[in-house]
């Protein structure tokens, strides 16, 4: 239709835009956030003009949503080995090998009494309001997982323990940070 054509023009032209202020040397996080803004104005302008529910706003957002959903598709696909080598990085620049067992210490610590509190936490609220687990239904997903999980329990069970050890052995540890490989 006319409006959604003249709908993706303006989206194309707040592309432009935000491309042409790139080369204004903006940071990255400025020209993320004038994005969010321009976005957030284009859609409300949208809603405002055609009216909430309008055919072209759906044909747009099918284009629209290329852009939105390709930039969250490559972060995602960024975050996990950046995450992975600033970890490396940082126990490769620790000085000193005692401050490695200092701060994985630490780190243990805090991961227990954290999850120390949380079980505090549940028990209290459990005796508080007198929750008990006999209201519990399976549903629809839980009822599948499981179906998932004793169709997958097979083939492990006939893994011995030296060929169940080596299994936890990534052989591509960015395949295991996605969560490509199954783990029982």
């Amino acid at each position: 239709s006319v409006a959604a054509i003249a709908a993706l023009a303006v989206f194309i032209g707040i592309l432009f835009f935000l491309f042409g202020q790139q080369k204004k040397s903006h940071t990255l996080s400025r020209l993320v956030l004038l994005g969010l803004i321009l976005g957030s104005a284009f859609g409300l302008a949208l809603q405002v003009v055609l009216g909430e529910g309008h055919v072209a706003i759906k044909e747009t957002l099918g284009w629209v949503n290329v852009v939105g959903n390709g930039y969250v598709g490559l972060l995602k696909m960024v975050i996990m080995p950046l995450v992975l080598v600033s970890m490396i990085a940082a126990v490769v620049k620790l000085d000193k090998g005692g401050s490695l067992g200092n701060i994985s210490g630490l780190t243990i610590s805090t991961l227990l009494l954290t999850t120390a509190v949380s079980a505090l936490i549940g028990i209290f609220v459990t005796q508080a309001f007198g929750l008990t687990a006999d209201g519990l239904v399976e549903g629809s997903r839980e009822t599948a997982r499981i179906a998932v999980l004793e169709s997958r329990a097979a083939t492990v069970s006939d893994l011995t323990i030296p060929q169940m050890l080596l299994s936890f052995i990534p052989t591509n540890p960015f395949a295991d940070l996605t969560g490509a490989r199954f783990y029982l």
